[in-house]
């Protein structure tokens, strides 16, 4: 896995519970792993959005993950509530992922991650400016 750059990232990964950390950590390298496999993306950007680890791409719309202390044995994958991204993977997924609002993919802490399904959301995320006037057909 590789190591966090961004400092503040790294303080905030820190201060999650270790169980959350490696959920974290697993979702953190599907994102870097999904970006490096996806035509068109050519880099990302680790950072902060409201506090939360986030990942920014010139050609895409950014993700951010969090766990919150309010509800301790879940974590969740943001994507921008203005697209209908996730929307969309409700479509596709809805008996696959457990969705809040219009705006995440929630996971509970002993849930298996379906991987393969969480990558194409992933990339969608990762190439929506350069995909977002077109029909979404099928991720």
């Amino acid at each position: 896995m590789g190591e966090i750059e961004n400092t503040k990232v790294a303080a905030v990964f820190e201060q999650y519970p270790i169980n959350i950390q490696k959920k974290l950590f697993f979702l953190r390298q599907l994102i870097l792993d999904t970006a490096s496999e996806t035509d068109g993306v050519d880099s990302v950007e680790e950072t902060l959005k409201w506090g939360e680890p986030s990942y920014v791409t010139k050609t895409g719309s950014t993700l951010r993950m969090g766990w919150k202390k309010s509800n301790p044995s879940q974590y969740a994958l943001y994507f921008n509530c203005n697209t209908k991204l996730v929307e969309t993977f409700r479509e596709f997924y809805r008996d696959t992922f457990i969705f809040e609002g219009n705006r995440a993919i929630v996971f509970k802490e002993d849930d298996d991650i379906f991987v393969d399904e969480l990558k194409q959301c992933i990339a969608s995320s990762l190439t929506y400016h350069t995909r977002k006037h077109l029909p979404m057909l099928g991720l």
